[in-house]
C-alpha cells in the first residue's frame, strides 16, 4: 500500500505542475511560452546577491496581494529607452505567466528620448507583437504578450509621468546613473536596484543583436525569478 500511495503521489505532482504550466503558457502567445520556459530554467544562473533584491521585490508584491491591494511598479533608467522599457515589459508578462493579479508595471527616466528601436526589436525577437502607433522623435508603441490580453502602451517618459504612479508602489532602478541622479523617490514604498549593462554600448557594431539579446534574456530571467516566488 505504501508502494501505492508513493505513487499516486508522485502522479498527482506531475499533473499538477503541468496543470500549472499550461494554465501559464495560456496567458502569454506560443513564442513567448517557449522562451519563457528556457529563461526558467536558467535560474542557477542569477547570483546569490541579485536573488536577494529579487526577493525583496517578491516579498513587496506578495505583501500588497495579502492585503488585497494593487501591486504598482515603476522601473527607472536613465533616458526610459531601453533597460526600463523592457523590465516594464517583462514584469507585466511574467506577473500573467505566474498568474499573479493586480499587477500593473510602468516605466520613466530622469530624461525623456524615445524607445529605443533596437529594444524593440530584441523584444520582437522573443515572441512580443509590438506596433508604433505614431511617429515622430518619440513614437508610442503598443505591445502584446497575448492577442487576449490589453496591449501595453510604451514610450519615454520621466518617472514622474502624470501616467506613472504617484503613491504605494515599488520602484526599480535599472540603471546606476539613475540610482545616484535619484537619491529618493517620492511615494515610493520600497526601492530595489538590480542594475544592467547599457546595451547602447554596441549600437551600430556586429555585436548589436547579440548584446540587446543578451540583455533582454538577463532581464525576463531576473523577473521570471522574482514573480516566481510571489505568494498569495
Amino acid at each position: 500500500m505504501n508502494h501505492v500511495r508513493k505513487s499516486l503521489l508522485v502522479l498527482l505532482t506531475i499533473v499538477s505542475s503541468i496543470n500549472i504550466c499550461f494554465a501559464a503558457d495560456k496567458n502569454i502567445n506560443t513564442q513567448l511560452a517557449t522562451y519563457t520556459k528556457v529563461r526558467v530554467s536558467e535560474f542557477d544562473q542569477i547570483s546569490a546577491e541579485r536573488k536577494q533584491e529579487l526577493q525583496k521585490l517578491a516579498t513587496y508584491i506578495s505583501k500588497q496581494l495579502a492585503a488585497k491591494q494593487p501591486v504598482d511598479l515603476l522601473f527607472i533608467c536613465t533616458h526610459n529607452s531601453r533597460r526600463s522599457h523592457i523590465a516594464q515589459i517583462w514584469a507585466q508578462t511574467a506577473a500573467a505567466y505566474y498568474n499573479v493579479p493586480m499587477v500593473r508595471t510602468s516605466s520613466g527616466g530622469t530624461e525623456v528620448s524615445a524607445f529605443n528601436p533596437n529594444a524593440v526589436a530584441a523584444l520582437q525577437r522573443t515572441g512580443f507583437n509590438i506596433k508604433k502607433t505614431t511617429d515622430g522623435s518619440n513614437p508610442i508603441y503598443q505591445v502584446e504578450y497575448s492577442s487576449t490580453a490589453k496591449p501595453m502602451t510604451a514610450f519615454s517618459k520621466k518617472y514622474g509621468d502624470a501616467l506613472n504612479p504617484k503613491q504605494s508602489f515599488a520602484v526599480v532602478m535599472t540603471c546606476a546613473n539613475a540610482d545616484k541622479a535619484c537619491p529618493y523617490v517620492t511615494g515610493a514604498s520600497l526601492r530595489v536596484a538590480t542594475h544592467y549593462d547599457d546595451p547602447k554600448v554596441a549600437d551600430g557594431t556586429a555585436q548589436e543583436s547579440h548584446v540587446y539579446d543578451n540583455c533582454v534574456k538577463q532581464i525576463s530571467r531576473e523577473l521570471l525569478y522574482a514573480f516566481s516566488l510571489v505568494k498569495g
